[in-house]
């Protein structure tokens, strides 16, 4: 079944992002803070995730709340619209960064509110520093290129603790 963004408030296999707890959110493609440098969702409601990934996301909330006290995650995207994954693929061409953005001719999870993209936030709600931004498409964001990375002096311990807390907490939310 296929449902536009604008059809997925009220609908039961979807729930808002802003309700689960232990997460915070700021969808960054709904601002200019994203690569490409302009708010992409434009007033679209996008704030909502498949009621699976939302299950996820609560158990990975509840063993941060065990595992790392006050760390909490932090949403920054989710649900996004096909005409939007277009958008990504499109402004990448030609500049052999495509491998970071999923082909719109073969879809992408987001466009089902199955993937999310996140990080983690202290007790403050500061971004922990991983040693990659959002949407750097760097051989820095490749976790399997971190003891590398961490051997060069281009990652610091801390990021890969950060790091592997994170990854903990979504193999905990499955």
């Amino acid at each position: 079944m296929s449902l536009h963004c604008e059809d997925i408030a009220g609908h039961p296999d979807f729930r808002r992002l802003h309700d689960i707890a232990g997460v915070q959110v700021e969808l960054r493609y709904a601002t200019e803070d994203n690569f490409v440098g302009r708010n992409l969702y434009r007033g679209l409601d996008c704030d909502w995730v498949h009621r699976l990934a939302a299950e996820g996301l609560e158990r990975a909330a509840a063993w941060l709340a065990v595992h790392a006290p006050g760390v909490r995650l932090k949403v920054l995207d989710a649900l996004r619209p096909h005409r939007v994954q277009v958008q990504l693929w499109d402004h990448l061409d030609g500049t052999g960064l495509r491998q970071y953005v999923a082909d719109p001719a073969r879809g992408s999870i987001h466009s089902f509110g199955m993937a999310v993209d996140l990080t983690l936030v202290d007790a403050q709600g500061r971004e922990l520093d991983m040693g990659a931004g959002f949407d750097e498409m760097t051989e820095l964001s490749h976790p399997a290129r971190e003891a590398e990375h961490l051997a060069a002096g281009r990652l610091q311990p801390a990021h890969v603790a950060h790091r592997e807390l994170l990854r903990g907490a979504m193999r905990a939310g499955g």
